[in-house]
This record gives structure tokens, C-alpha cells and sequence, in this order.
């Protein structure tokens, strides 16, 4: 993934500009920033779902992206099982009007095993927990077998077992290749789990190893704020 002096918003409308990032295999870029900073909108830029409005972007065919949203931006009352959700993750190999193929299936069953639910297959997908919801979201991604894999806030309210699941994941799926791009509010996971940090508020303010980024004088600049103690 390459993105060079790239603009990101909505209907000609600029969210986050200044954006220079690049993204190599296996490496694991966290966004952070402030709510309303444009990190969801720079996500959804790599998956067609905002729009590019200037400069250069270069990213994964969008098959070959697996995009987690947000938990909350899904309706939870929809009437599917979690292996059904999961299986949308293969429609793009298969497409949106052909029968899901043994193969597809196998690769739902293994997508839920990593996540750790591979017994809760068969559950609605509304009655689970939101920590089981975004870690069924994990598993459809996961099945699309991304080169890139897209996560938005996904420790937002869920719980400690959920995070630490998701966190190995990441770990070994990374290790295996795939890039990542993550955003967070949470500056010690960013730490802990990014190659690269990227601070936003607008527009890029600056992107390095998060020893260099995630400094009290850096995110004072970005966030408008008092330099504050970082975790460590």
C-alpha cells in the first residue's frame, strides 16, 4: 500500500489530508488520533468506502482486502448465524450470485476456529456478545484470505478474553505476511503491537516507529492539548 500527499473525505468534501504512508508485507500500521480525526475515513478509503480526492493511492485489489468495522456500525437484529456472516467474506472470490463451495465452507469453519468460536458457528449472530460480534467480523475477513486487513477501532468495548484473541491473531497473521492497518485510541496497544504509527487530526500530522511518534510533545501538537504523561 502506497498513499502519496492523498486527500481523503466524502462527496468533495476533504476529512484528512497531507496523507504519505507506506506499507509493506507484513508490516502493522496503527492510526491514531482524536474521534472525528478522519482515521475511519483513511480505512474506508482503502476499501472504496470514502473517496480519494487528490494525490496518489496505490492499495490491494479490493479482493484482496478483509475490512473490520466498527461493531457498532452493524445491525445486529439482521436474521444471520455467524458462519453465515463469515461466509460473506468469500462472496468476492465466488461472487454475490453463486452457491458457496465446499471450499468456501471449509474456509468459514477454519476462520472461526481462529477466532476461538469455532463451536458458536451456528448461534444468530445478534444474541453474541460484542466482543464474539467483532471477533465473528475478524473471521469473515480472515476468510477472504486479504493481503491487507483493515481494522477500525476494534477494541471498542469489548472485553479482555476478546482483545487478547484478536491480539494473537493480528500477531500471527502478520507474521505470516499479511499488512495491517489498525486505528486506536488506545496509545500502549499502539505501542505494543505497531511498526509504524500514524498521528492524524485533519491531516497527517506524523508517522514513524512509535518510539518516535508517541512522545507527550507530539500528541499535545496533533490533539491541541497540554503535553499529558504516555503510557509506556
Amino acid at each position: 500500500m502506497r498513499y502519496a500527499d492523498v486527500t481523503v473525505g466524502y462527496r468533495g468534501t476533504p476529512v484528512l489530508t497531507g496523507v504519505d504512508l507506506t506499507l509493506g508485507k507484513g508490516e502493522r500500521l496503527v492510526l491514531v488520533g482524536p474521534n472525528g480525526a478522519g482515521k475511519s475515513t483513511l480505512i474506508k478509503s482503502m476499501v472504496g468506502l470514502a473517496d480519494v480526492l487528490g494525490g496518489t493511492a496505490v492499495v490491494s485489489r479490493r479482493e484482496e482486502c478483509g475490512y473490520v468495522p466498527q461493531v457498532g456500525e452493524l445491525d445486529a437484529s439482521f436474521p444471520v448465524t455467524a458462519r453465515q456472516v463469515v461466509l460473506m467474506g468469500r462472496y468476492r472470490r465466488i461472487g454475490w450470485w453463486r452457491p458457496t463451495r465446499p471450499a468456501d465452507r471449509q474456509a468459514a469453519r477454519e476462520a472461526l476456529d481462529r477466532v476461538g468460536l469455532g463451536d458458536q458457528g451456528g448461534r444468530p449472530f445478534g444474541v453474541l456478545s460484542g466482543g464474539q460480534r467483532q471477533r465473528v467480523l475478524l473471521a469473515r475477513a480472515l476468510a477472504a484470505e486479504p493481503r491487507l486487513l483493515l481494522l477500525d477501532e476494534p477494541f471498542n468495548g469489548i472485553d479482555v478474553v476478546s482483545q487478547e484473541t484478536i491480539l494473537g491473531v493480528l500477531r500471527a497473521v502478520t507474521e505470516a505476511g499479511t499488512a495491517l492497518v489498525l486505528s486506536t485510541h488506545d496509545l500502549a496497544l499502539a505501542r505494543e503491537l505497531a511498526d509504524v504509527v500514524c498521528l492524524v487530526n485533519g491531516r497527517q500530522w506524523a508517522a514513524g516507529p512509535p518510539g518516535v511518534i508517541l512522545t507527550a510533545e507530539t500528541l499535545s501538537r496533533a490533539y491541541g492539548v497540554p503535553p499529558v504523561p504516555v503510557p509506556t
